[in-house]
């Protein structure tokens, strides 16, 4: 069940991803663009937790997910403050 709930972030956050960029593609609001990296980011993060909980046993993936998570926010936060 755990498997499942991971699997279903990961693809949400695929799809918020998908449908950002599809609209920054269309509309070229530049904003649309830092959020679908951001979620780009965030869709990284949640398959890496499936691996880590699931698939690799031996190593924590803990660091390396929490810093591919930061990486997505600190593009949305350079979005929202510098992006005119």
């Amino acid at each position: 069940m755990d498997a499942l709930i991971y699997g279903l972030c990961a693809g949400t956050a695929f799809l918020c991803a998908v449908l950002l960029l599809r609209g920054y593609f269309k509309s070229r609001y530049r904003l649309l663009l830092w959020a679908g990296w951001c979620f780009v980011f965030f869709t990284i993060n949640n398959v890496l937790v499936v691996a880590d909980k699931f698939f690799v046993e031996d190593y924590s993936l803990l660091n390396f997910r929490l810093s591919i998570a930061l990486s997505g926010l600190i593009l949305l936060l350079y979005g929202l403050i510098f992006d005119e």
